[in-house]
């Protein structure tokens, strides 16, 4: 299914945030230009979550407000949204303090990873199946 114009941005920001969960596991390749080693990708993972991922929680949770109501299945997993958003941000400031870094960060890539893959193959296709084009329209108007 072709993403919709209104969604395209948050699905065009999690490209990045793919790549970072990819980082943070532990079986994860060298990528050229980004740290190897744990307390680098913790820097790094904090860097991306303050600079620009903590944002587009926050647009996501925007949007979740705008399509209460659309769908029953919506309803719901946007509560899951919500909820996997929370726990992620307390793994990313987690970080700072951690006593087993590699875990936590191989935890937070995992999460990361399958939270972003749940909008994209589930969430994002409910929207763009159930939300009137009004709504479709006004998350466009907000994220654009």
């Amino acid at each position: 299914m072709k993403r919709h114009e209104a969604l395209a941005p948050l699905s065009r920001e999690h490209h990045g945030a793919l790549i970072l969960a990819q980082l943070l596991k532990r079986t994860a390749p060298e990528y050229k230009g980004l740290p190897t080693s744990a307390a680098g990708k913790a820097e790094y993972a904090l860097e991306v979550f303050h600079g620009s991922l903590h944002a587009h929680f926050l647009r996501e949770e925007e949007m979740l407000e705008k399509i209460k109501n659309c769908n029953e299945l919506i309803d719901s997993m946007a509560t899951e949204i919500y909820d996997e958003h929370k726990q992620l941000k307390k793994a990313f400031l987690l970080l700072a303090d951690s006593k087993d870094l590699e875990t936590d960060l191989d935890a937070l890539g995992e999460n990361l990873d399958k939270h972003i893959r749940k909008e994209e193959r589930i969430l994002f296709p409910l929207i763009q199946e159930h939300c009137s084009g009004k709504v479709l329209d006004e998350i466009k108007d907000m994220l654009h």
